[in-house]
């Protein structure tokens, strides 16, 4: 299953606990461990689309006892079962609609870097922003869009027009645009913002500190490599981190299994001064809790 779809399916009404999945590998649910781990200095929350099996109510809890402060990628009407576990939403999952020609906007695909979706997407955001903003929340996502042919100069002078007209009332409502930088080889075919140097030059151009860029290490392996250097070069551009292991997108505690180690990415993140979240986002093979646990350990930094 992929976050692509995933995103396309909490874009509706329904609570996200609610919705339908396809990942029927993974394992039921147990119990959450009732000891906490150990407080780092890294704030943590985690990617809910990646436990699909655990409704939010006890997925809320579970993440509160093992140290999560915050939940990603949610709508708003999950805020009020946030709030009763005393967590935050670290990053509130972006609207989509319709624009006049039919065509559905704001998610992964069809975004900021063509000009004719911008009316519906500013009428959108607006509304979003509001949302966040009223909730007590400071981070909502947003993405370029995939290329269709479009020129990365292009859609990089495209994507600043649109954003910028948000800008305004972003600053007013303290609420932080942040757009995710995803891998085109992989996961997402043919996506614009797939490249560290092009969100920073689109966070440059746009000019507000209320626009920043979601550094997924994950995907980011995929494109560049060098993590850590590119996240202490670039931190003043980056407001939100998600982890996973690479291949596949999978547990990162066996370092036998895959190429990222998550130890020492997490240590430089800490050295660049950053207050954000950093968002747990893989898929796991084993007790799913256990799993989420055990990466919260690991980075507790």
């Amino acid at each position: 299953m992929s976050r692509r779809t995933a995103l396309r399916s909490i874009a509706g009404v329904a609570a996200v606990a609610a919705l339908p999945r396809s990942r029927a590998a993974e394992p039921a649910a147990k119990s959450a461990p009732a000891a906490p781990v150990p407080a780092g200095e890294i704030r943590q929350s985690a990617c809910k689309w990646c436990w699909p099996k655990i409704d939010l109510e006890t997925f809320a809890a579970a993440g509160k006892a093992m140290g999560l402060v915050a939940i990603d990628l949610l709508q708003p009407e999950d805020f009020p079962t946030l709030k009763k576990h005393g967590l935050l939403c670290s990053m509130v999952s972006n609207p989509t609609a319709k624009t006049p020609q039919g065509v559905t906007v704001g998610g992964i695909g069809k975004a900021f870097n063509r000009l004719e979706h911008h009316d519906t997407l500013v009428d959108i955001y607006t509304k979003r922003i509001g949302e966040v903003a009223d909730a007590g929340y400071t981070n909502l996502i947003c993405f370029s869009g995939n290329r269709e042919k479009l020129d990365d100069q292009q859609g990089l002078e495209n994507c600043a027009i649109g954003l910028k007209r948000l800008m305004g009332l972003a600053e007013k409502r303290g609420v932080t645009l942040v757009m995710e930088l995803l891998n085109s080889k992989v996961n997402h075919k043919d996506y614009m913002c797939d490249h560290t140097a092009w969100g920073v030059e689109l966070a440059k151009r746009i000019g507000s500190e209320r626009f920043k860029l979601l550094y997924d290490i994950y995907h980011m392996q995929i494109m560049e490599g060098d993590v850590i250097r590119t996240l202490k070069d670039n931190a003043a551009y980056i407001g939100h981190y998600h982890t996973a292991g690479n291949p596949g997108r999978n547990e990162f505690e066996a370092q036998d299994q895959q190429e990222l180690n998550y130890a020492p990415i997490m240590r430089a993140i800490k050295s660049t001064g950053f207050k954000g979240f950093v968002g747990q986002e893989f898929l796991p093979k084993r007790d799913p809790l256990t799993s989420l646990r055990e990466a919260v350990k690991l980075c507790n930094v």
